[in-house]
């Protein structure tokens, strides 16, 4: 018998699709506000009395960042500017980030979709959440905060890294989940069990975001903290952060609310639904988004329906864990980069050539690795080789937020080919 829950619904496969052809309507109605939409829609002849069922949808076009960066600062907006009151923002190709507004009705759909996977996790208003995701114009820290409160939880927003002061905290204040990337879970664990103060803390839940993490990191992560159970939970700016999908305790893949969205997996080169099971590029489009409504938004993240009922009674369709990008983009302890970025820094430095390789590795805890190799300009010589790459790493850190190892190397010493140079070399 199935428990009573407060924000997940308790929904009927019919009920949902209900649900989802009305949503689709009012999408269509809403996204026809913003002139960039509109042109899109009317190319096709697409109107919102036009959707008779859900397989109405392969007749609307796709949408892509490409859309995002083309209406910057405010892209795709379907709202007067008046009714914005929040932005977020992701990192993009070039120097212009990608801008995401929010009405009000947006922020509480936002921490709606939170307070259920904190639901779906377990817990309950007395537990205690401390928070390690980054804060500002990332949604991961706002996210997780909005929903610990709208759930009644008592919240500590600390952000990612500083270590020395998550042991504190969960020592004096009794957190009893701690939402963070699966690295720093891993970290975290590690240093409790190195320091023995697993009897001095209380957590018992932890929830990973942002990167993907092994079945053996997620074990290792419990083992370690001694908890009752952790959970993958996904997510992203366009989808407005953190909290669309996350797993149970099955953990058979992520289910996520399709009474919020709906979600196709197409292959990325025809943009046909491939079967349900198979992979293929994750195609979102939002039921109820007010300022900036998703229109089979690409995603460009591989991954597939999941099929079949999950054993944890809970009837909201499944997707399995992000496999990997239909594009270049690459995912380095939760920070999404591009190549692209990695060149703009290494541009600014007169003392660098033009060709660079990156070597992404994983190790035997399961942490990822980065390791960037520059070329000195020609005719330089090496004196001043171990400055020049703390100098970089220092100049990227502050552009992607992401650290990693910098190695200064001869010129013409990295591999030339007539064809495209392999730039990514990705082990893991």
């Amino acid at each position: 018998m199935q428990t009573a829950r407060r924000f997940i619904p308790q929904l009927t496969d019919e009920q949902i699709r209900e649900k989802q052809l009305q949503g689709l309507r009012y999408t269509l109605r809403q996204a026809r506000n913003s002139s960039q939409y509109r042109a899109r829609l009317d190319s096709c002849g697409a109107q919102p009395d036009d959707i008779r069922s859900l397989d109405d949808l392969r007749l609307l076009p796709t949408s892509d960042v490409e859309d995002l960066r083309q209406g910057y600062p405010l892209p795709l907006l379907c709202v007067p500017p008046r009714e914005v009151v929040r932005i977020h923002a992701s990192s993009g190709t070039t120097g212009k980030r990608k801008i995401l507004a929010y009405s009000r009705r947006d922020i509480e759909t936002f921490s709606l979709q939170m307070a259920r996977c904190y639901e779906l996790a377990g817990l309950t208003p007395e537990d205690r959440m401390q928070v390690a995701v980054g804060y500002g114009l990332w949604t991961a820290g706002a996210g997780f905060q909005l929903g610990s409160e709208r759930f009644g939880m008592l919240t500590i927003p600390v952000g990612p890294g500083n270590l020395e002061m998550h042991l504190q905290l969960l020592r004096d204040m009794g957190a009893t989940c701690f939402g963070a990337t699966a690295s720093m879970a891993l970290l975290l664990a590690e240093e409790v069990e190195r320091a023995g103060l697993r009897d001095e803390i209380r957590l018992r839940k932890m929830i990973c975001g942002a990167e993907t993490r092994s079945e053996k990191m997620r074990l290792a992560i419990e083992s370690k903290l001694g908890l009752e159970g952790s959970y993958d939970i996904a997510g992203m700016t366009e989808m407005y952060g953190p909290g669309t999908a996350i797993d149970c305790d099955a953990h058979t893949g992520l289910h996520y609310w399709a009474d919020l969205f709906i979600i196709e997996v197409l292959d990325p080169a025809t943009l046909k639904p491939v079967p349900v099971g198979e992979t293929g590029e994750m195609v979102v489009t939002s039921l109820c988004k007010e300022a900036v409504p998703l229109l089979r938004y690409r995603t460009h993240d591989l991954t597939r329906l999941l099929p079949g009922p999950c054993a944890c009674g809970l009837n909201m369709p499944r997707h399995d864990r992000i496999l990997g990008r239909s594009d270049d983009m690459i995912i380095y302890r939760g920070v999404n980069i591009y190549p692209g970025q990695i060149m703009e820094v290494i541009n600014a430095f007169p003392e660098l050539g033009g060709e660079y390789q990156i070597a992404l590795s994983r190790d035997e805890r399961s942490l990822d690795h980065l390791t960037l190799t520059v070329e000195r300009a020609q005719n330089r010589t090496s004196g001043g080789d171990a400055a020049l790459a703390e100098a970089l790493a220092r100049r990227l850190h502050k552009a992607i937020l992401a650290r990693m190892e910098v190695k200064v190397a001869d010129y013409a010493s990295l591999p030339r080919t007539f064809s495209k140079s392999k730039r990514v070399i990705d082990t893991r």
